[in-house]
């Protein structure tokens, strides 16, 4: 499919870390096959967090040599967040689209967002995946659920309603702008806190909001894969903190320094 945004320059970022089974369904096959031909998507860079498996040699056989477009960045393991900067610093594009390596939302959605974008000028534009997930575990659909309701009274960042979907497109230099201001994400960066909280997306999309930057939010298809374990009461006391640290952040002004 030829997408419109004929003025844009795409650097898709693919965070993996231990990713051979999703490899093996030949997730990179489509990602490969859609972008490989359409000159709106500059490169692909995928983000490799350090894996343990045989991710990084099957890239590096099997898809390096057939995908010119591309990329493989090697980190050493810190953590997704961490991974999607690392990624967007080096990315060449001045736009930045991200999705997660299982594909949850299919690659040919990216296609709502670009034409979001041309439509409204933004510059975030966010998968929204619904508030209701009939594909997820019981678990992981209260978790959700609780962390819209403590978004919005904790934080109250009201007209996002899906800040945890891995699918995104962004204008690189305001992402690389609000990296600089992120304070609960980099406190735990300091402290070496290997964490699955929210508290990267869910800051990263306050302060778009703080700031002034426009985001757009597209609903997209979604399918449960799952990638982990919930520790339901670590994952929520964890994510409340965040928020509770996030809001006194702001309170105290340290967002504005």
């Amino acid at each position: 499919m030829l997408l419109s945004g004929k003025s844009m320059s795409i650097s898709i970022i693919v965070p993996c870390f231990n990713e051979t089974e999703n490899i093996q369904k030949g997730v990179m096959d489509k990602i490969g096959n859609y972008t490989k031909d359409n000159p709106l998507f500059l490169e692909v860079i995928i983000a490799d967090d350090g894996s343990t498996d045989e991710s990084i040699s099957q890239i590096k056989r099997d898809y390096l040599p057939r995908f010119p477009k591309f990329r493989l960045l090697e980190l050493t393991h810190g953590g997704k967040a961490n991974t999607v900067i690392a990624a967007t610093h080096a990315a060449k594009g001045d736009y930045v689209f991200l999705t997660d390596a299982d594909l949850a939302t299919p690659i040919e959605d990216v296609g709502k967002l670009i034409n979001k974008f041309e439509e409204t000028k933004s510059e975030i534009v966010i998968g929204s995946r619904g508030s209701v997930r009939k594909d997820a575990p019981l678990s992981r659909q209260v978790l959700a659920l609780g962390m819209i309701i403590l978004r919005s009274v904790l934080v109250g960042l009201h007209d996002v309603k899906d800040t945890q979907c891995g699918f995104k497109l962004f204008r690189r230099d305001v992402a690389e702008d609000i990296f600089q201001k992120l304070r609960v994400f980099r406190r735990k960066q300091v402290n070496n806190q290997a964490s699955v909280s929210a508290i990267f997306d869910l800051e990263f999309l306050y302060l778009a909001q703080k700031f002034g930057h426009q985001i757009q939010e597209v609903p997209v298809t979604w399918r449960h894969v799952e990638t982990r374990r919930v520790s339901f009461m670590k994952d929520a006391i964890e994510s409340l903190l965040d928020m509770a640290r996030l809001k006194w952040y702001d309170i105290l002004g340290r967002y504005n320094v």
